[in-house]
């Protein structure tokens, strides 16, 4: 399980550098490497970034938790 989340927080990683490289320069890195924003390829990436999001949103609520019960 751990794997897993390190491999999510690094796909939440570049998904936010992504969406500051889009809000300050209007420029689409995974879209520019991977042939646009349609193609399916990076769709793939846009939708396992989305699903490592929920990975983390699960992390942030079990840190709370676990600080709750400090």
């Amino acid at each position: 399980m751990r794997g897993l989340n390190i491999f999510a927080l690094i796909l939440t990683i570049i998904g936010a550098l992504n969406w500051g490289l889009v809000g300050l320069f209007d420029f689409d890195l995974v879209a520019s490497i991977f042939g646009g924003a349609d193609s399916t390829i990076a769709t793939v990436i846009y939708v396992l970034i989305g699903i490592a999001g929920i990975i983390n949103l699960s992390l942030l609520f079990e840190m709370i938790n676990e600080t709750d019960r400090r």
